[in-house]
């Protein structure tokens, strides 16, 4: 009878997470109840933008609010109507309530902010505030 070689046991230090090797990385999204979109935060030159990846969001279940410097995006992606799952095999798209914050550490014009929801991105574009440039007058003792 030919033996079977022995399987090792992976070193617990290069061992993924029990949840990690059953869901993938979905769990490390997770915050509480919450999940959190991937976000970006890019600067051009009239604005600050904060692009956030949250496909299969409509636009009524989406809120985005101002609060001093923090961008707070929040909503829910929902379930669809359709879906009848048997069993589950792999969990790696969240559904329900969502939130992410970014703070923002560039002056940017509160009254301005506009959202725009396009492909599954989210796209806060928040306009950049110029300082103003004035001359000093250098004084003489």
């Amino acid at each position: 009878m030919p033996s079977t070689p022995r399987r090792r046991a992976i070193p617990e230090r290069g061992r993924q997470s029990p949840l990690t090797e059953l869901f993938g990385e979905f769990p490390d999204r997770l915050r509480g109840n919450t999940w959190q979109p991937s976000v970006d935060v890019f600067e051009t030159e009239e604005a600050i933008v904060v692009r956030a990846e949250i496909p299969g969001v409509r636009s009524e279940d989406l809120q985005v609010n101002v609060d001093g410097a923090i961008i707070r995006i929040s909503g829910v992606r929902r379930v669809p109507p359709q879906m009848r799952v048997q069993r589950l095999l792999r969990m790696e798209i969240a559904f329900g309530p969502f939130e992410r914050e970014v703070r923002i550490g560039l002056p940017f014009d509160r009254d301005t902010v506009s959202a725009r929801l396009e492909d599954g991105f989210l796209s806060v574009t928040l306009a950049k505030i110029q300082p103003e440039r004035r001359d000093v007058t250098v004084e003489t003792e």
